[in-house]
């Protein structure tokens, strides 16, 4: 597609330009140097940790033929300037893949918690249907929500591919950047909200408003929104300001019954049962079906297709391990789904204690980190606090945060997982559950620059035949 038909389609027009009289042919959009190739288009997109501005030159050195950025540079290919290079992005990524997402049934999902596993059982709903969906999240990528150019390229390829729909994770950082724009969804939404990645948004006013840009008539006409907190009724009304056809999902009053490997609950007059355990389970479950509906599947297939769900990697897993020990491992990492697992760790535990193996991320929302240590704190028994994912941080530092939110001291405090592992499984007698959140599906442990093997599920099992063995990983400090 010419640079001037791209930029006429977006109503842009050529701001600066070492070469005006030029008009390249543009083959995709970019804003990696690293993955330049002839006949892209650059776009240079200010990051935190790097200004795609300073890597301009390297680009067209690679064969970029034009390049998008928010100040003049001196180049030998044309320069679109514009105000702010991550807003056209989308725009111009969405125009050159053909609007790919008015071709499909795309679906997106927002929230503090819940969106992997609402996504994922909508991706098994729709499976069930003959639908074969593509799904993108937290369990399929780097990024929750791609960049825009990969995003676009991507539902362009499920659209030669007849995909029958796309559902996707949606973040708040995606929002915020932009990376949806230019994509229109068929409905949308809304879990919940709760303190997360404060890092970068600042403020809890500012995660608000970059989940609620989803809720407009500039992305979609439809939307489903759990109201049962005030964010949720926010949203709620935002959307049906914005004229959309908003389905409401409440479950407060909704029976069910809940065991450590599923729920069962009553929906649209019908019996479900869903082999996922947790009672957030039952509302992430009534979303995706809910969604379903306004995708046009019946009922009975949607109930038919939650029976038949896969379990979902590294939410409320149950780990079988060696000795009769009951294991689980979650995602949670912040306050408020940390206290929701707890707790339904505590529905299901009956009469034996809760275990509690956690930790924070490095360089990361550091404000939550005593607000964890307290929430743990009160939902569990024991508590053994440990390291997750320290990154450039000590994390004898993070650890020394959570303990400020903390009346006691926890039960062990170890910074090296594996070990804090190994003592929760020796600490466990039977009927007690011992709980490994923080990571979930992840199966590295991130250090400096520097990613190793670890899976909390694999180390549960190796710890637990260690310890019947007599060899189990002895407690300590050391990372």
């Amino acid at each position: 597609m010419l640079l001037s038909a791209l930029l006429a389609a977006t109503e842009q027009s050529v701001s600066a330009s070492s070469k005006p009289g030029e008009d390249p042919d543009i083959g995709r959009i970019v804003h990696d140097s690293r993955v330049v190739s002839s006949g892209d288009l650059f776009c240079c997109v200010p990051g935190q940790n790097s200004d795609g501005h300073a890597h301009a030159r390297e680009a067209v050195e690679a064969g970029a033929v034009a390049v998008l950025a928010e100040r003049p540079l001196e180049l030998d290919v044309p320069l679109i300037v514009v105000p702010s290079v991550r807003r056209l992005m989308p725009l111009l990524a969405s125009e050159l893949t053909g609007r790919p997402s008015a071709e499909l049934d795309v679906i997106g999902v927002t929230g503090t918690n819940g969106k992997t596993s609402v996504v994922h059982l909508l991706g098994e709903i729709l499976e069930h249907a003959g639908r074969s969906p593509a799904t993108i999240g937290t369990l399929t990528g780097t990024l929750t929500t791609p960049e825009a150019p990969c995003l676009q390229r991507q539902l362009a390829a499920w659209v030669a591919e007849e995909r029958g729909a796309v559902v996707m994770e949606v973040s708040s950082h995606a929002l915020d950047q932009h990376r949806v724009d230019g994509t229109r969804f068929s409905a949308v939404a809304f879990t919940n909200l709760s303190r997360d990645h404060l890092d970068h948004h600042q403020t809890m006013e500012s995660y608000a408003a970059a989940k609620e840009r989803l809720f407009t008539s500039s992305f979609t006409g439809r939307a489903v929104v759990v109201v049962d907190s005030a964010a949720g009724r926010r949203v709620a009304d935002r959307a049906l300001e914005e004229g959309l056809e908003v389905v409401e999902v409440s479950v407060a009053d909704v029976d069910r019954k809940v065991w450590v490997d599923r729920v069962a609950f009553r929906w649209a007059g019908l019996d479900v049962q869903v082999p996922v355990g947790g009672d957030f389970t039952v509302v992430n479950s009534i979303v995706a079906a809910e969604l379903a509906i306004l995708s046009g599947v019946d009922p009975t297939v949607i109930v038919e297709g939650l029976a038949a769900a896969a379990p979902i990697p590294g939410r409320f897993e149950l780990v079988e391990v060696d000795g009769g020990l009951t294991v689980l491992v979650d995602y949670a990492h912040s306050p408020d789904s940390l206290a929701q697992l707890l707790s339904s760790a505590r529905a299901v535990a009956g009469g034996g204690r809760v275990i509690s193996v956690f930790g924070c991320g490095g360089e990361r929302d550091a404000g939550k980190r005593p607000e964890m240590g307290q929430v743990a704190e009160k939902g569990a028994d024991l508590v053994v606090v440990t390291s997750d994912n320290p990154r450039g941080e000590p994390p004898e530092g993070v650890i020394a945060d959570i303990l400020t939110g903390m009346a006691g001291p926890p039960a062990h405090t170890i910074v090296d997982r594996r070990r804090a592992i190994a003592t929760a499984l020796t600490l466990a007698r039977a009927g007690d559950m011992v709980v490994i959140s923080g990571k979930g599906h992840e199966t590295a442990q991130l250090t400096g620059d520097v990613g190793r093997p670890f899976d909390d599920r694999i180390v549960a099992r190796e710890e637990a035949v260690n310890l019947l063995q007599g060899r189990g990983s002895k407690a300590g400090t050391a990372s």
